[in-house]
């Protein structure tokens, strides 16, 4: 009775093991400094909602975000790439439950011999189930990784969307900003154009020299090429934009004129630890980091014997066909089995895939941290950028008031004889460098909160665990 004895005990232990499944190791948590070094400066500053490009006060930019949201063209690409990970989800959560199959067959057979003729017809209808026993935790991990893996995908949607919304914005505001810089550079083209005037008409009273009057005219000339320049810079802008938005660039225009109509939003930091559920591509390399953890363990359990249960029941003729016994006739039928595989050679095959899965995991645990940094390092730079901005708003503003006044006074001591051409010219070139490097400053500051929101995740937050996942756990 040894041999029985044998099985019995194996079959206990293989029992006994079902409680020993694998279980999924959670990331380390990431070690995060306590505040930003760079901190905002208003007291009132909060952490930017969902909405946040309404903070700019253009409902034109709130048209064109919305645009760009149904319309962009990566984003409908990203929502179909979801779509397949839920799909692929289901797919690798089926094999948890047991699989159930109809089926019917009909067989005629007929023969001739010396002894006679015979015929006959067999025929089954039948319902089977096969149901794995997931003693290891194989199927749970495979499903689990499948539906982090969806979850990485619809964040890697949510964070290309709000690269795109940000895109849209930065594209709108650099639009405007070389409408203004087209303001400024025609309105240097015109006075160039007045001073020529005055300048000819002083060379035709003979109190100005033809080297004055020639070097004017190359001023104006070459404040004229500038204008063509900026119209073609403006077209492209606006080309880009379009793209954005899913639009083709014929026939596609923006109303505003000018930065100047827009309101800059307070924009602030909270915690960096924050961070981790406010950006979604944070979200997104933490869940594909799980996702490999959960595909080691899958590979990991392939290493250890699984066991498949299956059963057939139905109706059939003949109501048993066997090698031993055969029942003619119609009746009930009922197949069970049992199958217990163990891998015993395959050239290292299943271990190979564990190290893979290992080096795999290793790798989206430094790619986990680089992501971190990242984060960290957009934040610090946005900030850094508003605080150095702020501390050149006096100086900008300075530089055009002090530059006016340079230019209006050097014309007029010009006009009335008491000044010289150079003054005029130089005074000329400094006010237009000014009014021009303010446009291009006033852009900057808008980016530069564009770039603040996009960093702190643009209102984004990660969903609520899952309740079921972690039962799996």
């Amino acid at each position: 009775m040894s041999p029985p004895i044998v099985r019995l005990g194996s079959a206990a232990a293989v029992m006994f093991c079902a409680g020993c499944a694998l279980h999924e190791a959670q990331p380390k948590a990431p070690v995060l400094p306590a505040a930003f070094e760079a901190r905002s400066s208003a007291s009132d500053a909060s952490w930017p909602s969902q909405d946040w490009y309404k903070g700019f006060g253009s409902p034109e930019l709130q048209a064109l975000i919305d645009q760009a949201a149904r319309g962009n063209l990566d984003l409908t690409m990203a929502r179909a790439r979801v779509t397949q990970a839920d799909a692929r989800a289901r797919q690798a959560g089926a094999a948890i439950l047991p699989s159930v199959d109809a089926g019917g067959n009909g067989n005629y057979l007929a023969g001739h011999s010396v002894n006679g003729t015979a015929h006959e017809t067999d025929w089954a209808a039948l319902l089977s189930a096969s149901y794995e026993i997931d003693f290891w935790g194989k199927n749970r991990a495979t499903a689990r990784s499948a539906s982090l893996l969806a979850d990485a995908s619809k964040a890697d949607r949510d964070t290309l969307a709000l690269t795109t919304l940000a895109g849209v914005a930065d594209g709108y505001f650099q639009v405007l900003a070389l409408r203004n810089r087209l303001s400024v550079a025609t309105a240097n083209w015109e006075a160039a154009r007045k001073l020529l005037e005055v300048i000819q008409a002083r060379f035709d009273a003979g109190m100005a020299n033809p080297v004055e009057l020639s070097t004017q005219k190359a001023v104006l000339a070459t404040a004229g090429l500038v204008l063509p320049e900026l119209r073609q810079q403006e077209a492209e802008a606006l080309a880009a934009l379009a793209v954005l938005l899913g639009h083709a660039p014929e026939q596609f225009s923006v109303e505003a004129q000018s930065l100047d109509s827009l309101v800059e939003p307070v924009v602030g930091a909270g915690l960096p630890s924050e961070l981790l559920r406010r950006r979604p591509d944070l979200y997104m390399a933490e869940a594909n980091l799980q996702a490999a953890n959960a595909d080691l363990l899958a590979a990991h359990a392939a290493l250890y014997p699984s066991l498949t249960l299956t059963a057939a029941g139905g109706v059939q003729n003949p109501a048993l066909n066997a090698a031993v016994i055969s029942l003619s006739g119609t009746g009930p039928t009922l197949n069970l089995g049992a199958a217990i595989t163990q891998n015993i050679f395959d050239r290292g095959r299943l271990r190979a895939v564990r190290a893979e899965a290992q080096a795999r995991e290793d790798e989206l645990v430094a790619a986990y941290s680089a992501a971190i940094l990242s984060a960290l390092v957009d934040v610090e730079n946005a900030l850094s950028a508003l605080h150095h901005l702020d501390d050149a708003r006096a100086l900008q503003e300075q530089s055009v008031t002090e530059s006016e006044r340079a230019f209006e006074g050097a014309t007029l001591r010009y006009k009335a004889g008491s000044g010289d051409f150079l003054t005029v010219l130089e005074a000329q070139r400094t006010l237009y460098a000014a009014r021009d490097q303010y446009s291009q400053y006033k852009l900057a500051r808008f980016q530069a909160v564009v770039a603040l929101c996009k960093a702190l995740g643009g209102g984004w937050q990660a969903p609520a665990p899952k309740s079921a996942m972690k039962e799996s756990q």
